[in-house]
């Protein structure tokens, strides 16, 4: 078998847990199954670690998980101790400076990946070092196999931005400048989910655009509702507003309570479904239901949350802050037109007027409420946004989508021709 007909061998480097569909809301998950289903063979670096190491993993699980519910991939690899020495610098920074230290994103955890990354490496011979949400995991790595970058922003975007990287310690947010720096320009392809994160690349860290693609997420959902169904939804009698999202605050809950006030003023019967988080104590009415949490590695729960997409007549989601979220994809799989903001690289997923509405940062609840009132009073408008919705994700916001466009990008890379699978 000659070199352009064997498959490409594919090692995937993350800190997340790849089997997981709740981490990074599952896309690292559903870009492992993409690679392997148009691309080449990928294999999970997954370290596992000594003896010794794994039982004090074990220990300190629940910690570990409590910090940080989804990096579990490395915390049987000698990280751990890293980890504590980083909570600890995390919460003497707090205490004594009021600052926090981001250690997750330090030399100390970095150098550790790159440690344990070397030495998985060595097993075997690979082709590509694919890397989503990677930074970390690759900023110290010696290999001469050529990396791609997967991710959905970069830090001076996250800065400021996100309330987990807001009052950061100088010296921290340095660390984390250099370590995008020397990932963004030690890899060799760099793919973001949106124009926006990838223009802070080019600006920000001055990376040849050559390198650098825009390729948005896909859904994901691993038995995407069928087209004709989609198509046949008609709004219901009640005005259904489905807020899904893991944060009150930052997903513009408050707006999201305001906007069911504001229909009920205008004469529309309107009901607010929250799902993903608990909303505070004064956020509470009648027709506001919250479902704390769903686990989509449940198969019950998952289609649950089908079934919320299906009856909701709107996905509003006011975010303060976003890159791209996948949940927009995903709306759009089942014809759900989406309320939102424009912010962050919210765009690359919901178009103005197409498949949903994006409404100004400034913009309150009685602004929402209009937009909904105007659309859910007028039918044919409706069913408009819902085909175009559908379509959006038929056309660009799935992942044998992505994973067309990828595998372009690799073959170009490797100057070879990239077998179908």
């Amino acid at each position: 078998m000659n070199d352009e007909e064997r498959a490409i061998k594919i090692a995937y480097v993350t800190a997340f847990e790849p089997r997981d569909r709740q981490g990074w809301s599952g896309t690292i998950y559903y870009i492992a199954q993409t690679l392997q289903k148009h691309i080449g063979e990928v294999t999970y670096l997954g370290p596992r670690g000594t003896f010794h190491e794994k039982l004090i993993g074990m220990a300190l699980r629940r910690t570990l998980k409590f910090l940080n519910k989804r990096d579990s991939l490395f915390a049987e690899e000698g990280l751990v101790y890293k980890k504590l020495v980083g909570i600890a610098l995390h919460r003497s920074s707090k205490l004594l400076l009021k600052k926090k230290f981001v250690y997750e994103e330090s030399y100390l955890i970095a150098t550790r990946y790159a440690s344990v990354g070397a030495q998985k490496l060595a097993e075997q011979a690979f082709d590509l070092i694919v890397a989503p949400a990677g930074v970390r995991a690759v900023c110290f790595l010696e290999t001469n196999i050529p990396i791609i970058l997967v991710g959905d922003s970069t830090y001076p975007l996250l800065l400021d931005y996100y309330p987990e990287f807001k009052n950061v310690l100088k010296r921290s947010v340095r660390e984390m400048h250099s370590i995008e720096d020397l990932a963004l320009k030690k890899a060799s392809a760099i793919i973001y989910s949106s124009a926006w994160a990838a223009q802070s690349a080019i600006e920000d860290y001055h990376i040849d655009p050559r390198k650098v693609h825009v390729v948005p997420f896909g859904a994901n959902l691993e038995h995407p509702p069928a087209e004709e169904l989609v198509l046949q939804r008609k709004k219901s009698g009640r005005c259904t507003l489905f807020f899904l999202g893991v944060s009150w605050q930052r997903k513009g809950g408050d707006i999201a309570f305001e906007t069911l006030l504001e229909l009920e003023e205008m004469g529309i019967s309107a009901e607010l479904i929250v799902c993903g988080c608990t909303p505070p104590k004064e956020f509470s009415h009648e027709r506001m239901k919250v479902i704390p949490f769903l686990n989509k590695n449940d198969v019950r729960q998952r289609n649950e949350l089908d079934r919320l997409f299906m009856l909701s007549d709107f996905l509003l989601l006011p975010t303060r802050g976003d890159c791209l979220p996948v949940v927009f994809c995903e709306a759009a799989a089942f014809g759900l037109p989406v309320i939102t903001t424009s912010t962050g690289g919210v765009a690359e997923a919901v178009i103005d007027g197409e498949n949903g509405f994006l409404l100004p940062l400034d913009a309150r609840g009685d602004a929402y409420a209009e937009v909904i009132a105007r659309t859910y009073r007028d039918d044919e408008r409706y069913n408009e946004l819902v085909r175009a919705s559908r379509a959006a994700f038929d056309t660009r916001l799935n992942w044998d989508v992505w994973g067309v466009a990828v595998k372009k990008i690799l073959a170009e890379l490797l100057d070879r021709p990239i077998s179908c699978r």
